[in-house]
């Protein structure tokens, strides 16, 4: 069968039913989940499953649902395809409203046709804003009641960090920096460059993240595949699946970690100062492979991608020629496994307090929903609680509702951060909110 002939049966099929189900799930919710995951065998079908959510918005008056005894509220609404968030020492939230860059024009396809209708239903086809949106909540009511353009005309940003005086944003091809001024409401300064990322002309996983070292003399930038097992070759992969690091006196980068397929939010372990990170694992293996996961990144490790998963679980579709047994050899196991097809994205320590200390030093990840499993999973928040610097527990449920009784979207949450306060900020990117939740008495207990 020819790999054109192939896509359009993909494509096709999944069309024909928008979510036509070739495979059944498995029973258990625990199957791809904690420190020690069961990997069912994987299933390949002709028609890979298929469920993609029609977005439709928040009704007025709806929010996500929280645990009892903590609120939910809009902190801000009305933004465009709000995506990750910055906290700044005064309080103030940078939020980058943002989508993926535009391509080359390329040929017709059917694949292309269908992948956009898809896409489209899903509310991931909107034009990238390229902005970073300052709010305010100057009165500390839990709403920001300014919202003004910080940044304008970036190149579809993503992640951001503030050292000293210098913000630095990374662009779906590059870091750059501008002069910062706390309290100000406005950069109107040219971008420096920094570093060049891997950009196009694929650009397959656009979003680029950043985080600064403790001492502020370095910045990590996470770059996902430009596939999703190497099928585009593996020339196409250089410094992606990958954590890079940039020396900010220099600018000179290295590949800090790889084999991580797109690794998206990052956060330092306030227990022991170990770099986290959250990554999106491959599709097309059946409806419970592969887990997402969270895991520490230790300098120089390798974690699979493409040739293996979950340590040395070799994926067989890689090509012989590709093959490299001698990566395989020293996958690193991953620490948490977050569910196969979770699209878990935003990840962060909880260091506020203001929540009940049985939350302190967990992490919070927000999962928002991917199109290669149905029943559909993900889209909402979760809590992983720590013990020893360490996962110690079940993940639990801990901001829902997204999905409405009918299976469409009400929202798909992205990135998760802690405010000055202690709040739970959660970026919606298809509801176009950022959500804040707070506890309704400090007596609040963990749910269980």
């Amino acid at each position: 069968m020819t790999r054109r002939f192939r896509e359009i049966l993909i494509i096709g099929g999944a069309v024909a039913a928008l979510g036509a189900c070739s495979q059944a799930p498995l029973e258990t919710s625990k199957i791809g989940y904690g420190a020690n995951p069961e990997l069912p065998a994987p299933t390949k079908t002709l028609i890979p499953t298929v469920s993609v959510s029609e977005v439709v918005g928040w009704p007025a008056g709806v929010t996500p649902k929280a645990p009892a005894g903590f609120k939910v509220q809009p902190f801000a609404s009305g933004l465009d395809h709000p995506r990750w968030m910055l906290v700044l020492p005064n309080g103030d939230v940078l939020v980058a409203e943002s989508n993926k860059p535009p391509k080359k024009e390329e040929k017709p396809s059917i694949r292309g046709f269908f992948q956009k209708m898809l896409m489209s239903k899903a509310g991931a086809e909107v034009k990238s804003a390229n902005r970073i949106s300052l709010l305010r909540d100057a009165d500390g009511d839990g709403v920001a009641e300014m919202k003004t353009p910080f940044l304008t005309n970036l190149m579809s940003p993503f992640g951001m960090a503030l050292v000293g005086d210098t913000l630095y944003v990374a662009n779906a091809d590059a870091i750059v920096a501008f002069p910062y001024q706390e309290g100000a409401t406005q950069i109107t300064a040219a971008p420096r460059k920094v570093a060049d990322l891997p950009g196009g002309p694929i650009n397959h996983h656009w979003t680029k993240n950043i985080i600064a070292s403790p001492d502020g003399t370095k910045l990590y930038a996470t770059v996902g595949s430009n596939s999703n097992v190497g099928e585009n070759g593996m020339d196409n992969e250089v410094d992606r699946a990958a954590i890079l690091e940039v020396d900010l006196a220099t600018g000179a980068k290295r590949l800090f970690a790889g084999g991580l397929r797109n690794p998206n939010g990052m956060g330092w372990n306030p227990a022991n100062g170990e770099l986290w990170t959250a990554v999106n694992e491959r599709d097309e293996l059946g409806n419970d492979l592969v887990p997402d996961y969270m895991t520490s990144v230790r300098e120089g490790g390798f974690y699979g991608w493409p040739y293996s998963y979950f340590g040395k679980t070799v994926d067989k579709r890689i090509k012989d020629a590709d093959k490299r047994p001698d990566l395989v050899e020293r996958a690193i196991v991953p620490d948490y496994a977050l569910g196969a097809h979770t699209a878990s994205l935003g990840l962060t320590f909880y260091t506020g307090a203001s929540f009940p200390a049985a939350y302190n030093g967990g992490i919070f990840v927000g999962q928002h929903g991917s199109w290669n499993r149905k029943p559909q999973v993900g889209y909402k928040v979760i809590f992983v609680p720590f013990a020893g610097g360490k996962p110690a527990g079940q993940p639990q449920d801990f901001l829902t509702g997204f999905l409405d009784k009918d299976g469409k979207a009400q929202g798909r949450p992205v990135g998760v951060n802690v405010d000055k306060s202690g709040a739970l900020l959660v970026a919606d990117d298809v509801g176009n909110v950022v959500w804040r939740v707070s506890p309704q008495s400090p007596a609040t207990p963990l749910p269980r």
